[in-house]
């Protein structure tokens, strides 16, 4: 039988507060189920949450709590003492869970396909579909014996624990990326040194001596000398809306493709499940919008009210070559082709840095309730900071080497290792003496 399901307190609009304890809704849970960073703007008082708390309790270590409204059945294994609530109705609390269930190994049982399938099944609702609190009693869980669970639950640990470490080695790989573009080409810190007659710090004497020691003044703003700024236009050799094809072979849309969306850009940059539509297309649309190694996706419908378009990304030969086909933009996004691969390594630098600060925002504009990214006003008014192509060239060796260290091709493995592993240990297909005699 299934643990105690239960709902949150529902929290009205006027307990809000300014800051406090987090107040999740679903998509701040799905984030969390991801492993991503959560903003939340609504937040409720200490003194609220130490009393629903008091009253109904809180997610406690080992609690799961499952979206049941709009985005299905992804759950979420609380790890340590609750430090946030949910809002009433889109998540739904699994906790108070019977001697002979180990929640891990429910949690581990939610994800697998078949439960996933089975939850689609019992869901209602036509426009919005809905998980009730009722069809999830009614599902029925194989479980084996709690030390069998305990065994298959550290075998998938194990696998899931050395995907989050390599993930977080790339976000390191990421960051280092970043704090070297700002430091360079926003803050021009190595200029600043210079100027005042210190050695940039963390760099060599022939890359310090590659700087000027100074600024000079252009119509455009202060710019370090010999450096310029340029539309961001100038230095795209090629740009094209993306395409959608069909989901079948047509006549002319002949060519089979993988078509990145916006909503795959993060999946595709942090190793998490490729869901990256496979369609049709036609030779004349792939010859203009076939992606290869310096190209970048970048997002130019869509967003939210919390979320700006212009997400974009930086592509790869290793990125490339998770597909079996040739890889395309989606319709609502757009390819960006920079003058050259150096220049392209600069390029994404600078879009991943604006977005992050919301600058994005100011090049979006709503229509029919959809967010549209302004890309002619973005290409000639978002500058960009140029060097001259001595420092270009070592930023680029330096960032491209940081981007080809990713582990993204590890993570992919694994994550299919953890996948094939979990509905075939689930269902019994798989005893545990099968898969240590495997390893």
């Amino acid at each position: 039988s299934l643990p105690e399901i239960t709902s949150s307190k529902r929290i009205h609009m006027a307990d809000y507060v300014p800051s406090g304890v987090p107040f999740y809704r679903g998509k701040e849970v799905i984030e969390r189920a991801k492993g991503n960073p959560v903003s939340t703007e609504l937040f409720i008082t200490q003194a609220q949450y130490q009393e629903i708390k008091r009253k109904f309790g809180s997610p406690q270590d080992g609690d799961i709590l499952l979206t049941s409204v709009g985005t299905l059945g992804v759950p979420y294994f609380v790890e340590g003492d609750g430090d946030f609530y949910f809002k009433d109705g889109n998540v739904t609390w699994f906790r108070n869970f019977d001697p002979g269930v180990v929640s891990k190994y429910l949690y581990y049982w939610l994800t697998s396909p078949e439960t996933q399938k089975r939850l689609d099944e019992v869901s209602i609702g036509s426009t919005q579909r809905a998980l009730t609190i009722s069809a999830l009693k009614s599902l029925q869980v194989q479980l084996p014996s709690v030390d069998d669970q305990k065994s298959i639950v550290d075998m998938l640990d194990a696998v899931t624990n050395r995907i989050t470490l390599l993930r977080e080695t790339n976000a390191t790989l990421e960051a280092i990326a970043q704090a070297l573009f700002k430091s360079w080409f926003v803050d021009f810190d190595p200029v600043r040194a210079k100027m005042e007659g210190r050695t940039p710090e963390g760099m060599d004497e022939a890359t310090a001596a590659l700087f000027p020691d100074g600024f000079e003044t252009s119509e455009l703003g202060e710019v370090p000398r010999g450096w310029v700024f340029k539309p961001f236009g100038a230095l795209l050799a090629h740009s094209i809306g993306g395409d959608w094809g069909s989901e079948q072979p047509e006549e002319k849309n002949t060519v089979r493709v993988a078509i990145i969306r916006g909503t795959d850009i993060p999946d595709l940059q942090n190793g998490r499940d490729n869901r990256v539509p496979i369609r049709y297309t036609s030779e004349k649309k792939l010859s203009t919008r076939q992606l290869q190694d310096g190209d970048i996706v970048i997002e130019v419908s869509g967003g939210s009210k919390d979320q700006p378009t212009g997400r974009a990304l930086y592509v790869t030969d290793d990125l490339l070559k998770r597909f079996d086909c040739p890889v395309e933009p989606a319709s609502f996004c757009r390819l960006f082709r920079p003058v050259d691969r150096a220049t392209g390594v600069l390029l994404g630098q600078h879009l991943r840095f604006i977005y992050d600060q919301g600058k994005t925002w100011e090049y979006q504009n709503q229509s029919t309730g959809i967010a549209n990214f302004q890309t002619t006003h973005f290409l000639e008014k978002e500058l960009v900071a140029v060097p001259p192509d001595s420092v270009l060239n070592v930023f680029s060796e330096t960032v491209r080497a940081l981007v080809d260290r990713t582990v993204i091709s590890q993570i992919d493995e694994l994550s299919h290792i953890r996948d094939t592993l979990l509905p075939r240990l689930i269902s019994g297909q798989l005893q545990l003496p099968e898969v240590a005699d495997a390893h």
